[in-house]
């Protein structure tokens, strides 16, 4: 006779660094993981926006993931990345310090965050997902912009 096994749901996840921590987005708000490139400023937005990139003929607004959670100076590298995600049908890019993992984490692995992680409010953050041999900070990438800020976002993208 067949055993029943209860099946645990899983989602696929890109795994980035900031600084010390790890972090995750869902694979399916995932476009792209790029390379860093030149990004274009473009006056009066805030700091963490650090501009836009042509990315295959479209213009594409980039923010700083470490400038925008007040985690220090940014600093790119080889290992730097731009990972191009949608956020309210628009594509946006994030630095982020290293992008080089895809996991599959179990649904009830992830925990509801703490108030504040690694200096990073609550808000941004979807839960925390705790692994056998780490804990991964799981982003919420509609709250890390606003919609004031996506609307501005979305008139760069013109």
């Amino acid at each position: 006779m067949l055993e029943h096994k209860d099946i645990v749901e899983e989602i696929k996840v890109i795994v980035f660094r900031l600084v010390d921590e790890e972090y995750g987005v869902e694979v399916n708000q995932v476009r792209s993981i790029e390379h860093m490139q030149k990004i274009t400023r473009v006056p009066r937005t805030p700091d963490f926006v650090k501009g836009v990139i042509n990315l295959r003929g479209i213009v594409t607004p980039v923010i700083d993931l470490k400038s925008r959670f007040d985690l220090g100076e940014e600093n790119y590298t080889d290992t730097t990345r731009i990972i191009i995600v949608a956020v309210d049908d628009m594509e946006v890019g994030l630095i982020v310090d290293a992008a080089n993992d895809v996991i599959d984490i179990p649904v009830n692995k992830i925990e509801q965050p703490p108030a504040v992680v690694g200096g990073i409010n609550k808000a941004y953050l979807r839960g925390v997902a705790k692994l056998s041999d780490r804990l991964l900070i799981m982003l919420n990438l509609d709250k890390v912009l606003s919609n004031e800020e996506i609307q501005a976002m979305s008139s760069m993208e013109r």
